[in-house]
């Protein structure tokens, strides 16, 4: 039975983590504005602000009353919502006490510097120049690495990618991985060579970026986006970010292709309707977080991908893109889907259809886990880049820095570990897809009626509200009925382009 002085520890321990989601969303605001809004003179002094701030956020997290509050919450009389959000607390703390303050605040200032320079040195092919900086970001994450491996026994890279990733390791991707390698080269083959045979129109624009701002909007209202609780502006890079109260999504336009930035609004509103739908009650809590990052790109690729892309949902808005752009050849239903479903292997990570892109994701994988677990230097990743575009798909980056190594915000900031959810965002989504279809059989219809409550209710009640309080594969079994399997996404490729 819970009193005042049995729950008095964990009691104390939510006033904590509280206090720490509050000021996690004034961080996440400013990172927002840096990415978005601040004047690039600012970035010196943003820099130091932020990594001033971090140190904060750190001292607070890994206040030493908290191992003490944790050991007693953990014989207090709780209910098993409450034992699950100790349980994420404890997580939580273990991550955040285990890399000391100077290395924090080191980290911080090496990626701020890092990330700033990258986006002048992108664009103008500048590996040499953004070199000088990563390399005191990959020194400083191999040190993360390795203490975090000491303590957890994990090795470095894995140590990293379980922040991402609770429960995964590399030895369950490597298989994962090795099983997609093993059918994805015959599959692009079969589609590329297919479709050679369609007669697509490809628009040719310009397309005004006010008519496609226009038309993001609708899309996003169309599937539930809350804008009482959120906004969306142009980054270089889109992202979802904020907090659930305040989310602040981005997109990038281009008037020469609508397609792209539509699809990106499709994406990021996903990631978005997770947010705004995470559990209230645990707000502030780790329970009330989202699952992991594989989880949450299982929401923006369900949005993108197993709707988005799909006929029943371009036949949904198709109306609205008539009324954007005009009601032309390249406009009509049988054309956009073409277009929408077109498959190529490309440069860009971004920019790829979703039977090329787990071939982006096993290359950026493979680099960082040999980067971080001292296999590979720095100095030598355009050279294996090249190799394995080669390799998985058929295409040479040799001193092509902007579509090869330079396209990705991710390592510039040391953010080593989290590419893998990507792919595992896609079998997740594929997945759950297919639980959708067997609970709705007519789901498709409803999509292309402008109906998408049967898949979003479904989303809501096993993956939204349900937050952190499961661990990600008791989630997916009680969702699905079945761990992660990598077959839903093959299934769902193969019936889509070549069915």
């Amino acid at each position: 039975m819970k009193n005042g002085e049995k729950v008095n520890s964990y009691n104390e321990l939510k006033k904590i983590n509280e206090k720490i989601h509050n000021l996690s969303h004034l961080g996440a605001i400013t990172s927002w504005d840096q990415q978005t809004m601040m004047p690039k003179g600012s970035n010196d002094a943003r820099s130091k602000a932020m990594a001033e701030f971090t140190v904060l956020m750190h001292q607070l997290s890994t206040d030493p009353k908290i191992s003490d509050l944790l050991n007693e919450a953990s014989k207090e009389d709780l209910n098993e919502t409450d034992r699950s959000t100790l349980r994420e607390m404890k997580r939580s703390y273990e991550l955040s006490t285990v890399v000391p303050e100077d290395l924090v605040k080191a980290k911080s200032l090496a990626g701020s510097k890092c990330e700033h320079a990258w986006r002048e040195q992108k664009p103008n092919n500048d590996w040499k120049g953004f070199l000088t900086n990563f390399e005191d970001v990959v020194k400083l994450s191999r040190e993360e690495a390795s203490i975090r491996s000491s303590k957890s026994g994990l090795t470095p890279y894995d140590s990293l990618l379980d922040i991402y990733e609770p429960g995964m390791n590399t030895e369950k991707l490597d298989v994962i991985f090795s099983d997609v390698k093993s059918w994805l080269p015959t599959l692009i083959e079969e589609i590329v060579e297919k479709q050679k045979s369609y007669n697509t129109v490809l628009p040719t624009g310009p397309f005004s970026i006010e008519k496609q701002k226009e038309l993001g909007l609708k899309v996003m209202k169309k599937l539930g986006f809350d804008f009482d609780k959120g906004r969306v502006d142009i980054s270089s890079h889109p992202f979802c970010g904020g907090v659930p109260e305040d989310i602040r999504m981005t997109t990038r336009y281009d008037e020469s292709d609508f397609v792209q930035s539509l699809m990106g609004i499709v994406h990021e509103t996903g990631h978005a309707r997770y947010e705004q739908n995470l559990p209230k009650e645990y707000v502030a809590l780790p329970s009330g977080t989202a699952r992991s990052m594989g989880i949450h790109e299982s929401q923006s690729l369900f949005f993108e991908m197993q709707i988005g892309r799909g006929r029943p949902f371009l036949e949904s808005i198709h109306k609205d893109i008539v009324d954007a752009f005009g009601d032309t050849k390249e406009f009509q239903i049988d054309n956009l889907v073409k277009i929408y479903n077109h498959v190529e292997p490309g440069f860009i990570r971004v920019d790829a259809d979703e039977v090329t892109y787990p071939a982006h994701v096993i290359l950026r994988y493979e680099i960082e886990r040999d980067l971080i677990n001292g296999k590979l230097e720095a100095k030598d990743i355009p050279e294996v880049w090249n190799e394995k575009m080669k390799a998985y798909l058929g295409l040479n980056t040799e001193g092509n820095y902007t579509q090869g190594v330079l396209q990705d915000i991710h390592w510039t900031d040391g953010s080593f570990g989290y590419f893998p959810s990507y792919t595992l965002g896609a079998m997740y989504a594929a997945q759950q897809f297919s639980s959708v279809k067997k609970l709705y059989p007519n789901v498709n219809d409803s999509i292309s009626n402008g109906d998408y409550s049967q898949a979003f209710s479904w989303l809501k009640e096993n993956i939204w509200e349900k937050g952190s309080l499961f661990l990600t594969d008791d989630l997916i079994k009680n969702a699905t009925g079945e761990s992660l399997n990598p077959k839903f996404l093959k299934e769902h490729l193969t019936s889509r382009y070549l069915k």
